[in-house]
């Protein structure tokens, strides 16, 4: 008996060990409001997606941006070449990426939902300029500089489901792309995601 009970107790230990270190390796997250593109994939509103339509929270790639992070032309798939229909300009049905209508100036809560947690730096949402070309993947040279709103997070893990208060930016016109990134505190990596959004 009680080398059955040790036996149970020593599974028991290693199981919570695996599941700690899943946890950790395997936090992920995306935004569904302004929904992003890779949320509208999962849900079934934009078809032929590929992998991301299974795993809309793993577009992670290396943090620092817009000085470090993912190339220019796959910003929107975090650099995963097997995401690559979130950075093409059309869907993968041709048409329009379906945008969320903004008013310039109004108050929005931007979502965030993570599969699991991690330790946060903060998080930073970017906005295309006036003019962009929308006909070409994203670039930095798209962007503005910098970020519209810095949520700092002090190494905290956020709960499952995240809303943050902001204003949206003013003097913007018709179809812009709002850039929304995770930076991790204890990893080199963040995550990204593209929102489309029409004014």
């Amino acid at each position: 008996m009680r080398k059955k009970l040790g036996a149970a107790v020593v599974g028991l230990a290693v199981a919570g060990v695996s599941l700690l270190a899943t946890g950790s390796a395997s936090s992920h997250g995306y935004t569904d409001q302004p929904i992003s593109r890779q949320k509208l994939c999962a849900n079934g509103t934009v078809a032929d997606c590929g992998d991301i339509q299974w795993e809309p929270q793993s577009v992670e790639g290396p943090k620092g941006f817009p000085a470090g992070g993912p190339a220019d032309g796959s910003i929107c798939s975090g650099g995963h070449g097997n995401f690559a229909q979130l950075d093409a300009a059309k869907s993968p049905g041709g048409g329009a990426w379906p945008a969320t209508r903004l008013t310039g100036g109004q108050g929005y809560a931007f979502r965030w939902q993570f599969t699991a947690r991690h330790a946060t730096t903060d998080f930073e949402y970017f906005i295309t300029r006036n003019g962009w070309d929308d006909t070409k993947p994203l670039t930095r040279a798209d962007l503005e500089s910098q970020p519209f709103m810095t949520v700092p997070y002090g190494g905290m893990q956020p709960p499952g489901s995240l809303s943050q208060q902001g204003t949206i930016p003013t003097g913007k016109s018709g179809h812009q792309v709002i850039l929304a990134v995770w930076n991790i505190a204890d990893t080199g990596n963040a995550f990204y995601a593209c929102s489309d959004v029409h004014f």
